[in-house]
């Protein structure tokens, strides 16, 4: 069957916005030899959770696409609001459009959030926002993890962290256990928010770097567990087994406290009272954090 007119303009409109893309800009691996202007059919086909073939006919013309694959292709794609009209125009789906939401403030810390946090010298504790974003940490945190003033604050994601960080994933003894908790947890907000393009970034980055993450998060598996125990392997002070509780603020924020402690008299508590002296030792400053306050 030959393509209509409004399915070649289609076709020729995902060649050309896909040709625009830098695949670094979407977490993709690049070569020297790298030949390709842009993205490759494979490459947006992942990024948009389709079949090859299936985004291959879409640009040929020979199917029509769904609302559900425009609004993920606009999100592979890194459409503007005028380019999604354009493709939900031309793909004939204008019924269909998603009406847009208002862009999101960058998170910020509560005051009582940070409070709780200034009171904690002697435990890790940090403060995740939506997406597990690390909002806040004391030094303790920072001893036991990573100095996460030195990520980019777009980066500062606990998840991508233990997924993409290869020395948290070599802290954590159960990794696998931890992380496809984490999983669980980013899969029950996804439930909540599906629209939210920046979890759809991070899902796509994910899903792209790391098989497990693919695997883990195509189960649907979720998870609103409050508290646990973490193993971790520390290069300072050794193994740690910590209890691992999380309390949520009383608003809509979706932001938590995580707090680790030890057995009081235990190895871990000694270990941890170790770590939390070697902290104290240091002379500098934290660095603030990407919400205008400061680690403590």
């Amino acid at each position: 069957m030959k393509p209509s007119s409004d399915a070649r303009t289609l076709g020729t409109f995902l060649k050309a916005r896909r040709a625009a893309l830098d695949p670094r800009d979407c977490g993709l691996p690049t070569t020297p030899d790298r030949r390709v202007t842009g993205l490759r059919r494979e490459e947006v086909a992942l990024l948009a959770a389709i079949s090859v073939d299936y985004y291959t006919r879409l640009e040929q013309g020979r199917v029509r696409a769904s609302a559900a694959v425009l609004d993920t292709l606009s999100r592979a794609l890194r459409l503007d609001e005028d380019q999604q009209s354009y493709l939900y125009e031309v793909a004939g789906r204008t019924d269909s459009r998603p009406r847009h939401r208002a862009r999101r403030p960058a998170q910020q810390v509560r005051p009582a959030m940070l409070r709780l946090l200034t009171q904690l010298t002697e435990t890790p504790a940090l403060v995740l926002g939506r997406r597990l974003d690390v909002l806040a940490w004391n030094r303790s945190a920072v001893a036991l993890y990573t100095d996460f003033a030195a990520i980019p604050a777009d980066r500062r994601n606990y998840l991508r962290l233990l997924f993409t960080d290869p020395a948290i994933r070599a802290l954590h003894r159960e990794w696998a256990h931890d992380a496809r908790d984490a999983v669980a947890a980013v899969r029950m907000e996804a439930g909540a928010d599906p629209d939210d393009p920046e979890l759809a970034r991070l899902v796509g980055d994910l899903t792209l770097k790391d098989a497990d993450f693919s695997t883990w998060w195509a189960e649907h598996r979720v998870n609103s567990a409050t508290y646990g125990t973490k193993h971790y392997r520390h290069p300072l002070v050794g193994d740690l087994t910590l209890d691992c509780d999380t309390w949520s603020g009383a608003d809509d924020s979706g932001q938590r406290l995580m707090v680790l402690t030890a057995e009081p008299g235990s190895p871990s508590h000694d270990a941890l009272r170790i770590l939390t002296a070697w902290t104290a030792d240091q002379a500098a400053d934290p660095e603030p954090t990407g919400t205008g306050t400061r680690t403590l």
